[in-house]
């Protein structure tokens, strides 16, 4: 953790926060980390928040042992049956977004519910809002989070910035249009057990999520669980891991996979991909060719793709692939010019934005002005006619362009922004790299 992680980590309850949850005879407070109790109880209220079944000891304890990064607020009712379960839950923790060129400080959120007992209270508003006017005094320019319910979060400014693909591939029909190097200039593949796969993911992970918008780090526990190297893993032994080695002998990709048997057609067996990491062009095409090519397969399932996929321009029958795309990775800036220094642009320009936020943390007017060497300064200033295009926007639709995934021209035709050049501010704020996650979080 960082001085600013650990800060935010043990940053005091906002005080807004607490008069709302106190007005309801409710009371909201951290969790202690080193208290086994007291985790397992929040724990047991976010299982069942998500419709989960009651976790085994062994869970609770591995969450325990891996969990205390995470910023855990609960919501307690004294007058319940259990009052010890919070009635709400809220976890949050600080990472680091990539954006277009560069990457931001971020804090990342999780574990969101409210119990069917104490809903239409605001106790979400409440909760959230005042988590990021905590986030935001802390010094993160940007929160974001992974949602279960789409429609929730718009209304705390929060805008899907990256998008994710599902692919289900017919392995007979797909064929192959990719690269098909010289065998003694190929890279070569290798199984690899699971401990080996986990050690190796993290260092291929920074170099992917360096290059990649939308990426952040990856949370703590979330390797182990991946490659089912936890204790309260379950059918982990039905996993299988393989590298690419490059010719000189780097190890440039990772793929972690399960199969599912057809009983009635052994041949038509499937393929679920669980992750693939490839830091180079040559590890990535190297891997698909590899599941594409196994026999007995029949289908290849993927989630959590880029919108974008190469793999699509190396498939010889495209409509081989059936892809639903999903709203994944939503982003909300809670500091402008934090945020929009942060990334890289690829036209100097200058263009006033009038941001208006519902919570009121990042309303205002700025000044963005781009040099050619991708750079940016942003200054507040009042609103004047001082002849540069002008922006209207909220900070949901500042949240979405922020990353490159979505052209300002297409919210404006769909009335989210105004501005009198739409096409101007596309291509100030277009990406050369389709912004997208791998996981959930």
């Amino acid at each position: 953790m960082t001085d600013l992680d650990t800060s935010f980590h043990d940053a005091p309850i906002d005080p807004e926060l607490s008069a709302h949850v106190a007005a309801q005879r409710l009371d909201v407070r951290r969790v202690d980390d080193t208290s086994r109790a007291e985790v397992d109880a929040w724990l047991d209220a976010v299982s069942r928040g998500f419709l989960d079944g009651e976790r085994t000891d062994v869970q609770r304890q591995a969450f325990f042992d891996r969990g205390a990064y995470r910023r855990k607020l609960g919501v307690f009712d004294a007058g319940a049956v259990h009052a010890d379960v919070p009635v709400a839950t809220f976890a949050s923790w600080g990472t680091r977004l990539t954006v277009p060129g560069g990457a931001v400080p971020a804090c990342a959120i999780s574990s969101v519910t409210v119990a069917p007992t104490h809903r239409r209270r605001g106790l979400l508003r409440s909760v959230m809002a005042g988590e990021l006017r905590t986030a935001a005094a802390a010094g993160y320019p940007v929160a974001a989070l992974t949602v279960s319910e789409s429609g929730i979060y718009g209304r705390f400014g929060f805008a899907p910035a990256a998008s994710a693909a599902h692919w289900e591939i017919d392995v007979r029909r797909a064929g192959w249009r990719g690269p098909d190097p010289d065998p003694r200039e190929a890279g070569r593949i290798d199984f690899v057990t699971r401990d080996e796969g986990r050690a190796l993911a993290e260092g291929l992970h920074d170099r992917v999520r360096a290059a990649t918008p939308g990426e952040i780090d990856m949370p703590g526990g979330h390797w182990d669980r991946f490659f089912g190297t936890r204790p309260d893993a379950e059918k982990a032994e039905g996993l299988r891991v393989v590298q690419y080695r490059s010719p000189a002998g780097e190890v440039e990709g990772l793929a972690l996979y399960r199969v599912a048997e057809n009983h009635d057609d052994f041949a038509a067996s499937a393929i679920d991909l669980e992750l693939l990491l490839a830091a180079t062009d040559a590890a990535y095409a190297g891997l698909w060719r590899f599941f594409l090519s196994m026999d007995l397969i029949g289908t290849i399932r993927a989630g959590e793709l880029s919108v974008d996929e190469p793999l699509w321009w190396m498939i010889a029958d495209q409509r081989a692939a059936t892809i639903t795309v999903r709203d994944h990775q939503y982003v909300r800036v809670l500091d402008v010019a934090a945020a929009l220094q942060a990334r890289r642009y690829d036209v100097a320009d200058e263009v006033v934005l009038d941001v208006d936020d519902p919570l009121g943390i990042a309303s205002g007017t700025f000044t963005l002005r781009t040099a050619p060497d991708g750079t940016a300064r942003i200054e507040e200033t009042t609103p004047a006619d001082d002849g540069l295009l002008r922006v209207r926007l909220g900070v949901a639709e500042l949240s979405a362009i922020l990353l490159g995934g979505v052209s300002p021209s297409t919210l404006a035709r769909a009335g989210r922004l105004h501005t009198g050049d739409p096409s101007r501010l596309a291509r100030l704020f277009a990406g050369t790299v389709t912004p997208s996650l791998g996981f959930w979080y």
